[in-house]
């Protein structure tokens, strides 16, 4: 592909597994634009911004080729969530994604890929943690209906990461060594799928998931096992 040409758009843009993707955008001279909820040199806010992002977006561009969902929702339980923190989680994981992605599918290039970002934690859960499952399991919902919509103008897949280390501190001694890969997660991990799926390569594959856990999900874990025990 011309690389020189390409624009991608990602949301989540300014930190973490949205950083290391826009990175891998740029490194591979793909001209980025980001939104964030993070303040910074990006679009920060509500469907009144997401619509000025894509007008600058296609003002400027006049195209786009990747769109990358990755925006995320906060994680709130059922005893402490809100009506109105719920609805803000299905806004910000689910309802920008989609938002975003009708305004500017009509500017979709040819073979253009959309990637939206999930979680292991669509198909697993710790004890209070419904508005982000909830939207992640939306997210990956969307994909695959996403998929079949805008069949012809481009593929669209999701990513569940597991655990991913965002920090600058290394994750050591049993978080680590649970892990049937033997290490947590890093941004780079996820951002190197992303650019997997919007290559040529990956041309053939579109309405999927892939989870990337270090094997985490695949792992059966019952009390008295390989040293499990619960508490």
């Amino acid at each position: 592909m011309n690389e020189q040409t390409k624009v991608a758009v990602i949301t989540g843009g300014a930190h973490g597994i949205g950083k290391a993707i826009r990175e891998a955008f740029e490194a591979r001279n793909i001209q980025t634009y980001i939104i964030d909820k993070t303040p910074g040199d990006w679009f920060v806010g509500d469907k009144e911004t997401l619509e000025r992002f894509a007008n600058e977006v296609i003002g400027k561009a006049g195209h786009v080729d990747y769109i990358i969902n990755n925006a995320p929702p906060a994680m709130k339980g059922i005893a402490e969530c809100t009506w109105e923190e719920f609805n803000e989680a299905m806004r910000v994981g689910v309802a920008s994604a989609f938002y975003l992605t009708k305004l500017l599918m009509s500017y979709l290039s040819e073979d253009a890929s959309i990637v939206n970002i999930s979680s292991s934690r669509d198909r697993m859960s710790q004890p209070q943690t419904e508005s982000y499952t909830a939207a992640k399991g939306g997210i990956h919902a969307l994909t695959h209906a996403m998929a079949i919509s805008l069949a012809g103008k481009a593929r669209v897949n999701s990513i569940s990461p597991g655990w991913i280390n965002t920090t600058e501190e290394a994750i050591e001694g049993v978080d680590a060594i649970q892990q049937p890969v033997g290490r947590v997660g890093t941004p780079k991990d996820i951002a190197e799928m992303v650019m997997f799926l919007c290559s040529d390569k990956a041309g053939f594959i579109t309405g999927e998931n892939i989870c990337i856990d270090g094997g985490m999900t695949k792992q059966m874990i019952y009390h008295g096992d390989h040293g499990w025990t619960l508490a």
